[in-house]
This record gives structure tokens, sequence and C-alpha cells, in this order.
């Protein structure tokens, strides 16, 4: 695949006119030397036009089928609710594109598998776009543990309770049907993260869920838990919709030291990291902030040229779809619960 596509610049297709591909994506595809959006389709067609005129994007299908059919896409970037994702992979799949999708993959996990099973059958890249990896201090954090900055690592806590801004919530707080919640949209990040930044997997978790005033319907818009590593490291999270007043965070301690990432749970490319042990603390330099999902979409490009694999792969999209699952299952029945592996 690499020596056909040496040289070409690949169309990408949105499928979603998504408040994170107005924000995020639509600049990360375009600022790639050999990637542009060239087309978008939207549940709502005029809300389609509008962000095409929107974003200079050539064509406005008014289907997901028009849209794979338009031979100037190569690949697709979905982020629909999370209940569209699987059929449109597997479209997608089926019509020769790639696929970038946003996280959770499914609502299930043999639906994500049958995702990523289709786009490997259809000789197609597939990437999830779980941004946190990309960041310079989850890179920086991972490689200081992996070189041994802090020893054995011992256990980890994670802050990501945020205030989910009154744009953002519809869907999120009141569709149980489309994934809402707080687990499917910030727990499910915790677990890429932290099999990311540990570089292990994790085993069991337990959990509780809370509804704090936004969520609706019985769904959860908080959460705390602690996720058991195969290397016995024990990770706290603590996620929210409903916290406005403080900063986001992981912090991870080892036999030898601490590791603080201070601001760093966040789509924004900035935050920093600090290393304390032997009585001194130093701020770490971690070599420069960059866009994640500029980053993200760099990395898969290089795939869709033969070069290496996206920055989260499909199967890294099921695994952090099965830590959420195991979530919500420890939630609901008071129990820990092995992760699917």
């Amino acid at each position: 695949m690499g020596t056909d596509n040496a040289g070409k610049t690949f169309g990408w297709g949105l499928i979603g006119a998504s408040t994170i591909a107005r924000s995020y994506m639509v600049a990360a595809i375009n600022a790639q030397t050999n990637g542009r959006v060239v087309a978008v389709t939207s549940s709502d067609s005029e809300r389609g036009r509008q962000f095409a005129a929107e974003h200079d994007i050539s064509h406005a299908h008014a289907t997901v089928d028009d849209l794979l059919a338009d031979p100037e896409v190569d690949a697709v970037y979905i982020s629909t609710t999370n209940e569209h994702h699987e059929p449109q992979t597997l479209a997608a799949a089926a019509a020769g594109k790639h696929v970038l999708c946003e996280k959770p993959l499914a609502l299930t996990l043999d639906g994500a598998r049958r995702m990523v099973d289709a786009c490997r059958d259809a000789g197609v890249v597939m990437g999830t776009n779980h941004h946190l990896r990309n960041a310079a201090t989850h890179r920086m954090l991972r490689e200081l543990i992996a070189n041994g900055a802090v020893g054995r690592p011992l256990a980890v806590r994670v802050f990501h309770a945020v205030f989910l801004p009154d744009f953002l919530q519809g869907w999120r707080i009141n569709r149980a049907d489309a994934g809402g919640g707080v687990i499917l949209d910030i727990t499910v990040h915790d677990a890429d993260t932290l099999r990311f930044v540990l570089d292990d997997e994790p085993e069991e978790v337990t959990a509780m869920t809370a509804s704090q005033g936004m969520a609706v319907d019985g769904l959860a818009d908080a959460v705390m838990g602690v996720i058991r590593f195969r290397n016995g490291v024990l990770a706290q999270f603590h996620d929210a919709f409903t916290i406005k007043h403080t900063l986001t965070g992981i912090e991870v301690h080892g036999t030898e030291g601490s590791l603080l990432g201070r601001d760093v749970m966040t789509q924004m490319p900035k935050g920093e990291v600090v290393l304390r042990r032997g009585g001194s603390e130093e701020r770490v330099d971690v070599g420069g902030h960059e866009d994640l999902y500029t980053r993200s979409v760099r990395n898969f490009t290089s795939a869709m040229l033969g070069r290496g694999e996206p920055s989260a792969t499909g199967e890294d999209g099921i695994r952090s779809l099965a830590v959420a699952l195991a979530v919500t299952e420890s939630a609901q029945t008071g129990r820990t619960v092995a992760i699917a592996s």
C-alpha cells in the first residue's frame, strides 16, 4: 500500500458535522501536506451544508452512502453519536475507505471487534481517536516510566473531572441509547491513557457512580474507581461532568519517585510534568507541545501510506471500551469485575 500511495493527497470525508470536527479535526486534517477535507455528511442536511460552507468543504452529501460513494473520499472521520459508529464503520470498510473513529468504538465489545475485523479484512487502516496519547506530556510520562525514573510503579491517580459546558451536554446527559454518560465519554479516555503511559494491561476494576444533578434518566455524571493492572499497579480515577473549579492531572508514584502531570487530561496542548525524587523536585522538559489532533492525523496518514500504525489502533479502542464496560458493570453490581482481554 505504501508505494502505491507515495505522493498521494488523501481526501477525507467527515461523517458527522460535530463540535469536535469543527473545533479540532478539520484544522488537523487540513494541516497535513497530503490531506484535505473534501466532503461532509450530517443527519441534519442543513447543518451539513452550513458546515461545508463554513469550512470550505467541496461536497455536503445528504447521506452516509452518498459520501462513501464519492470517489474523492479516501478516508473518513466518524464523530456521530456512539450508537452509529459500528454500522458506519462497517459501511466505510465495505466501500474501501480508511476509518478514523471517535471513541468509544461501539456500545458493545462484539460490535467493536466487528469493526476492527471488517477494516482488516477490507485492507483499510482503522484508528481510534484517543487524543491524549498524542500529548507531549503523556509521551514523556511513558518514556520516563520505561526508563525507570520512578523505579517500580506502585500507584496512579487520574483526576479527569470537568464541567461539561451547555453546548456539549445534549445526548451525553440524556440518551442512554446513544452511549451517554460520563463513563463512555471520559473514563474510556482514562483507560487508554493509563494503558499507554504504563505500557501495561488492566485486569480488574471496582467502581461507583453518581448522578450529581446534570445527567438524567439514570445516567451517571460522576464516577470513581480503581483499576488493577497486570504488574500490580493500582490506578485510581475520578471522572465527572459536574466539577467546575479544578484542574485535571495524572500522578504516577513509584518506589524511587513520583511523576506529577498537571493540567494534562485535556484536548489542549498544554500542561507540565514534574519529577519528585531524592528530596528534590524538577520540572521536566517535555520537548514542546503540539496540537494533539494534528499529530493523530499525521500518524494515521503515515499508516495509510504503509508506514507504521495510527497513534491508537482499533485494537486500542477495543481495550479501552472493555475497561469502560467493566466500570459500568462494577458500578451496577457492586462487585469487582474482570476486564475482558
